[in-house]
């Protein structure tokens, strides 16, 4: 990582509260270049706390950006951090409403030019493109790192109309102990503590609304960009991984955004800065990459830009090793549909000749080797050799390839099923199986029968009958070598990452008119074309935090299997537990659990426990918070079952308790 040591700009920091709607402020904080002329000004706006929870995350690209010519401002929304109102529901439009005013605000500012530009990762990339589809008028260019533009189905809800499983639930335990975290004395004063007793009073578990509203409804529609993306007039840089969820995101912005400029990037990573280290790697020159964005667009610098491909993704291989590519436009036409037939191009063992059903009934811990659904870059969080899993799926083999094959783009199946009971889950994975027999996931999708004509509604299947039903996996960069085969592995439980559905029976294929659609890219593709490359990472100088590991924290990551009582059980360690010691004083400390267990063949066994500890502490002060969140989550076969409780201490005493309890009928999960 190279840190500069000089910019062509000396900068400034200074902390800020921006009027919003009702007499409420949004505390900020502001880098800007020390120039008498006005620059553009660029906005990442994100519940995470400014002044701890991505201070070291902020302090490494927006000083850079100042640096660099451009004010850059650090927003928290309403009820979070040290801005004024209280904690809503996390995808409510008021956070829109109120990101619209601070983009006006910061366009009529005298040191800007009035030409803007919007940052964000995961929540704040998400909220981005929401305010990018209201067209505010200074708003020029948007680069949206993790965005989901659909929360129900890639926003780390649902996946095919299922669930998730304890990893939603873990989530939303966490969102439910930093909303209650207090505003911090040293930024707001005294009037700190009647604050955070407003807001202890107003937070309510955001996993009750996700619950209830199993179908993408109303509340889902409003909650993303989804169906909104052709009101986007600003140039859009829309970045993804390959090992998170809204990769798709990235497609689809550049397949429905018509009315302004849109380029894709899709690389090895989780939900993080590409410029960051983190696994599976490797990083890029990411800064260097958005500033050439904002020149273009916010300084009408011609940087090359416009000639860029229109997708730059980087094709892995079975190995983790991996190149970068470029196509000219998406769809491009170097892509097309190969149909891979599950009855004749790929073949099942230990099916009897002539039977043509073949029975999937999985184990309830199918799925225990998937990593997390929302990787963020540590080791454990990535699906590992999938051969375990294979075994416990049914599993469709091509013959080895004589030559290599390149897949980019959504894989999609469909697949001619019985089943013998309404409510089925259906899992599908693609993995490259090498000639040792060892097994990588390529990616993955699942459907929900009841959600078979569509995720707004859900349709119970009729017992015994048989049907056929289309679902698309995620997009996938993928390079099959030689002499490896493709293998389209069907399971009908998938736990920890989906919650079982309420019956083991699982369901038949029919292999005959059932049918696996791969991307396949044109091996001489890259022909003529420029190689796709970039700078190394460059960052600003780090935020000069302390950390101190606990020795004696839990391992990241544990499988525990009960052979007597057939039961499975996975630790998970979120957080790595031990305390951060920033430059103002701050002493944060957190600390979070997460435990699921499922038994072998019974669905309704399934259940996850969470909780979730922050401390602050400013020591020279005697200042001394505690937040805890704990979760219980089980279900039967009509419902599930929510406990939690909020508990928040002050210098050691207990401040505030409250526990909340919820019966949520399975209408669709």
């Amino acid at each position: 990582m190279r840190h500069p040591v000089s910019y062509p700009y000396r900068t400034t920091r200074e902390d800020l509260r921006i009027p919003v709607a009702e007499g409420v402020e949004l505390f900020a904080r502001l880098w800007r270049p020390v120039t008498d002329a006005p620059v553009p000004a660029l906005l990442e706006y994100h519940p995470g706390r400014l002044t701890d929870g991505t201070a070291e995350q902020d302090a490494e690209r927006h000083p850079w950006y100042a640096g660099h010519g451009y004010a850059s401002l650090r927003v928290d929304p309403r009820g979070h951090g040290n801005s004024d109102g209280l904690p809503g529901d996390p995808y409510a439009a008021q956070q829109v409403t109120d990101g619209l005013a601070v983009l006006a605000w910061l366009a009529d500012q005298p040191w800007c030019t009035g030409r803007l530009g919007l940052l964000g990762l995961g929540w704040g990339a998400g909220t981005a493109l929401r305010l990018a589809a209201a067209a505010p008028p200074a708003l020029r260019a948007v680069v949206a790192v993790g965005a989901s533009d659909d929360r129900y189905d890639n926003g780390g809800h649902y996946l095919g109309g299922a669930p998730l499983g304890p990893a939603e639930h873990a989530r939303a335990t966490a969102l439910l102990a930093f909303a209650a975290r207090p505003p911090d004395p040293k930024y707001l004063g005294d009037d700190w503590r009647p604050r955070w007793l407003e807001r202890l009073a107003a937070v309510e578990p955001p996993l009750h609304p996700w619950l209830a509203h199993q179908s993408r409804d109303d509340y889902w529609q409003r909650a993303g960009a989804a169906g909104q993306l052709a009101g986007i007039r600003a140039a859009v840089l829309a970045v993804g991984g390959w090992a998170e969820p809204s990769r798709d995101t990235v497609l689809r912005l550049l397949e429905e955004v018509r009315a302004a400029p849109v380029r894709g990037l899709l690389g090895p990573w989780s939900r993080q800065y590409p410029d960051r280290e983190q696994a599976p790697g490797p990083a890029i020159g990411f800064l260097q990459e958005t500033l050439r964005w904002w020149d273009q667009w916010l300084r009408e610098v011609d940087t090359g830009v416009t000639e860029d491909p229109a997708l730059r993704c980087w094709l892995a291989a079975p190995d983790g090793s991996g190149r970068w590519v470029g196509d000219e436009r998406w769809p491009s036409d170097d892509v097309r549909e190969i149909h891979y037939g599950l009855a004749e191009t790929l073949r099942t063992a230990g099916t009897p000749e002539g039977e043509r059903l073949v029975p999937v009934r999985s184990p309830q811990h199918t799925g225990i080797d998937a990593g997390r659904p929302l990787p963020h870059g540590t080791a454990t969080d990535l699906p590992g050799e999938q051969r375990a899993e294979d075994g416990r799926s049914v599993c469709f083999d091509s013959a080895p390839l004589a030559e290599r094959l390149e897949v980019l783009g959504r894989p999609a199946v469909r697949l001619r099923l019985r089943c013998a009971v309404p409510r089925a889950l259906v899992v599908a994975r693609l993995c490259a199986v090498a000639p040792d027999g060892s097994s990588t996931l390529v990616t993955r999708g699942a459907l929900n029968l009841a959600a078979r004509h569509g995720r707004e509604v859900a349709v119970p299947w009729e017992p015994g009958a048989v049907g056929e039903v289309e679902f698309e996996l995620g997009a996938a960069g993928f390079a099959f070598p030689p002499g490896h085969r493709i293998r389209l592995a069907l399971s009908s439980a998938y736990w920890p990452w989906l919650w079982p559905a309420p019956d083991p029976e699982g369901f038949a294929v029919d292999p005959g008119p059932s049918v696996l659609t791969l991307p396949v890219r044109h091996l001489a593709a890259d022909v003529g074309r420029a190689p796709v490359d970039f700078a190394e990472p460059e960052q600003a100088e780090p935020l000069a935090v302390r950390h101190s590991a606990d020795p004696a924290a839990d391992p990241a990551r544990l499988t525990v299997h009960d052979a007597a009582a057939e039961q499975w059980r996975l630790e998970l360690n979120p957080r790595p537990a031990g305390t951060l010691t920033f430059p103002d004083g701050l002493a944060l400390t957190e600390q979070a659990r997460a435990v699921c267990r499922i038994d072998r063949d019974d669905p309704l066994s399934a259940t996850a426990e969470a909780h979730w500890s922050v401390r602050l502490e400013r020591p020279e002060s005697g200042w001394d918070v505690t937040v805890q969140a704990r979760s219980e989550l089980g279900c039967d076969a009509a419902a599930f079952t929510v406990r939690s409780r909020l508990t928040a201490w002050e210098g050691g005493a207990v401040l505030f308790e409250r526990d909340w309890e919820r019966r949520i009928p399975r209408t669709a999960g």
